[in-house]
């Protein structure tokens, strides 16, 4: 299975990571403690996803603004609570913050045993384009809709998904958030070409 170790490395050195698995996503999650992490587990690299969107300006990790909050969290897994979409639908979601420019960058990867990983983002993606709850649940179904691969802007223009594939069982995605909507300095293009980057380093 993917641990964290491994993943971490995999970014650090440039070697490529372990396929992604919903088992090893999960053991991920687990592995970050509940009050969240100061590193990102995931091979993501956010200077080398700005370079292939195009973008110059200066990335980090982390919000632009420290505010003493964690980089990473993770959710699910042995944190599921009964009930919960994570419980219901087993599986684990990790989340990281970058930012690039002027813009905190919100990389949320999740995966569950059956379809639709997208799902239990929906609270999130209404949070970042700022849209009513009924266009927030209409985006996230086009996303479950999406063939693996294919990346799908909000009309907010500020949040893209990709569905990625698993090795083995389930169902898996990648959701960006850049910013929050009407505020964001990125294009619909720039912020597809970040999702689309980040999907690749993890694949």
């Amino acid at each position: 299975m993917v641990t964290a170790a491994v993943l971490v490395a995999g970014c650090q050195d440039g070697g490529g990571a372990d396929p992604l698995s919903l088992s090893g996503l999960t053991e991920t999650a687990d592995g970050i403690p509940d009050d969240g992490a100061d590193t990102c587990p995931l091979p993501y690299d956010m200077a080398g996803a700005a370079k292939s969107a195009g973008l110059s300006e200066k990335t980090g990790t982390g919000p632009l603004r420290d505010d003493g909050g964690p980089v990473a969290t993770g959710e699910g897994g042995k944190r599921a609570e009964p009930g919960s979409p994570l419980a219901e639908n087993p599986g684990a979601l990790v989340s990281c913050t970058f930012h690039v420019g002027q813009d905190d960058v919100h990389v949320h990867t999740i995966a569950t045993r059956k379809p639709s990983a997208v799902v239990p983002l929906a609270p999130v993606t209404a949070e970042l384009t700022g849209s009513p709850v009924k266009e927030s649940v209409n985006y996230i179904n086009r996303a479950a809709a999406a063939k693996p691969g294919e990346t799908l802007i909000a009309d907010s223009g500020n949040v893209a998904s990709v569905r990625l594939e698993l090795e083995g069982e389930g169902d898996a995605a990648l959701l960006v958030g850049v910013g929050k909507s009407g505020t964001a300095s990125l294009s619909r293009k720039q912020v597809a070409g970040l999702t689309e980057a980040f999907a690749s380093q993890l694949q």
